[in-house]
């Protein structure tokens, strides 16, 4: 659908647009099969069943996933300061892979880029990730940089709405948004809630970037994507923040000396079917919109539960969720990073017709909503 609007609380509408997302994964590559046989090892003897491991890898509806390193290391690892060390290397090596296709795709370089965003939830470190980037990577020593840590699933788009509110107060500038993230690196071996089991089976590994170019960046201006519908960057239009106060016991980490234990609350698709369409619509209100001149719904890959909840809330088709519940089978959960393959997907394969509404959509620890508001 072809649609013009002014939204009340965006100064500029047409100045923020998404030039790229490039995206990264480990070598490591096993099937869903593969993995529940591996894990049925690394639990050898502690599990009461070992069935209920193999249906829980069915019923995930994941096909594949990348993991930091070979399945056969994961027994052998003795503390989290290993498995954070390792974090910290294969993250700048990921990292480094999406940011420059990301730049490659929007045909710039990386002295182009003015203020570089990193969000990851499965790793930490200081100097913190970016900072190893800039060295490695030999960006400018000028840029702006931002480490954003405990944010969980909802951090693609809460990072990619940072980006976007850098070049809104910098129209000449680029920013960059980077989400690396390796779970397989949090697996607990002496916890054997359901919690874990699900999360053993869910999350993957990997990293993408997304590009954000203000409107008179030189990479806008020389670009001919702003000018040939068939090649436009879409328009981010306009974001929105939800918090739910109360709400921590739903998603997140229980951080102790062993590492990040995982927080799941069953609770969590009851949650989203009582609150989520609501917020969405109060989002849409903002800017004269409804559900239904929304186009095009780009939403981070939850799980099963989590998508199948969102659908039910917000009433949408089939095709809706569609590049969500591809994702989910070729790469599993990467928390923050799974919006932005979505994203990644949709820009490559499944672009809308020019005009098109789109709603970006991820929800995380916290617990909260983030929406973006984009136009094809």
């Amino acid at each position: 659908m072809k649609m013009e609007i002014r939204p009340r609380d965006v100064v500029q509408p047409t100045s923020m647009r998404i030039a790229s997302v490039g995206s990264a994964m480990p070598a490591n590559r096993y099937s869903q099969g593969e993995i529940a046989v591996a894990l049925e090892k690394f639990w050898e003897g502690r599990l009461k069943n070992p069935k209920l491991l193999h249906t829980m890898h069915e019923r995930a509806r994941v096909d594949f996933r990348h993991l930091a390193c070979p399945h056969e290391r994961y027994p052998g690892f003795a503390s989290w300061g290993e498995t954070n060390r390792i974090w910290f290397e294969v993250a700048q090596d990921l990292g480094a892979r999406a940011l420059d296709q990301a730049l490659e795709k929007a045909g710039m370089g990386r002295h182009e880029l003015n203020a570089l965003i990193v969000v990851s939830i499965t790793g930490v470190a200081s100097p913190s990730l970016d900072a190893r980037l800039i060295n490695t990577m030999g960006l400018r020593p000028d840029i702006k940089r931002t480490p954003i840590f405990g944010v969980g699933c909802v951090g693609g788009a809460l990072g990619l709405t940072r980006a976007a509110d850098h070049v809104l107060a910098y129209p000449t500038q680029t920013a960059a948004l980077l989400s690396v993230e390796l779970c397989s690196l949090t697996l607990q071996r002496e916890d054997l809630s359901t919690a874990n089991l699900i999360s053993a089976a869910l999350f993957g590994d990997g990293a993408a970037a997304a590009i954000v170019a203000g409107p008179d960046s030189p990479a806008a201006r020389r670009s001919g994507g702003l000018r040939a519908p068939e090649r436009a960057w879409p328009r981010i239009l306009g974001s929105g923040s939800v918090f739910y106060p109360g709400t921590e016991d739903i998603m997140g980490w229980d951080i102790s000396e062993k590492g990040f234990r995982i927080v799941l609350s069953a609770r969590l698709p009851d949650f989203i079917r009582a609150n989520l369409a609501a917020n969405v619509d109060a989002f849409l209100a903002r800017y004269d919109l409804q559900r239904s001149d929304i186009g095009n719904w780009v939403i981070h890959t939850g799980g099963p539960k989590v998508i199948e909840a969102i659908q039910d809330s917000l009433a949408l088709r089939d095709q809706d969720v569609a590049p969500s519940w591809d994702c989910l089978r070729q790469y599993g959960n990467l928390s923050s990073t799974s919006v932005l393959l979505v994203l990644e997907d949709v820009m490559a394969n499944r672009r809308p017709e020019p005009g098109t509404l789109g709603l970006l959509l991820a929800m995380g620890p916290g617990f909260c909503s983030e929406l973006i508001l984009l136009q094809w």
